[in-house]
């Protein structure tokens, strides 16, 4: 079994820095009303960020292997929370930006649909607790 670590730090009031086992750090403060500055991510954007990153290298190293000429992949998130603790994620909605030239839209949507149904982790993970729907914007460029 593969073990992923984390380390969080305690700065002062909501702000703490996390570091990753590969050894890169993020800042994360807490909502104002927590005694936050809006210094840093909140914890649970870092979860729609981990949950974009997992996703977008999932589709992006599919559609390399294909060949497709992609020129640009954007992940775009929204999320819905649960109004009673613990405020878990309930909907989340990714939107696939891909731009490039003569794209397949079956590979594509064939590639994201991979990622959501078998490879993407933290999809996983969020999808114990929230409906995931996702949305694939194709730009054809010249």
């Amino acid at each position: 079994m593969a073990a992923t670590t984390a380390r969080i730090a305690w700065v002062e009031n909501a702000l703490f820095v996390g570091e990753s086992g590969s050894g890169h750090t993020v800042t994360m403060d807490g909502a104002p009303d927590m005694g936050g500055r809006n210094l840093g991510a909140r914890p649970m954007e870092m979860v729609l960020i981990g949950m974009g990153g997992c996703t977008a290298i999932d589709v992006v190293s599919m559609l390399k292997k294909q060949r497709q000429d992609i020129r640009e992949i954007v992940v775009e998130l929204a999320a819905e929370r649960a109004d009673d603790h613990p405020r878990v994620f309930t909907d989340v909605k990714l939107i696939y930006r891909v731009r490039g030239k003569g794209l397949n839209r079956a590979l594509i949507e064939r590639a994201v649909t991979l990622s959501d149904e078998k490879y993407c982790s933290a999809t996983a993970m969020v999808r114990k607790s929230a409906k995931v729907t996702h949305e694939i914007v194709l730009e054809e460029v010249a």
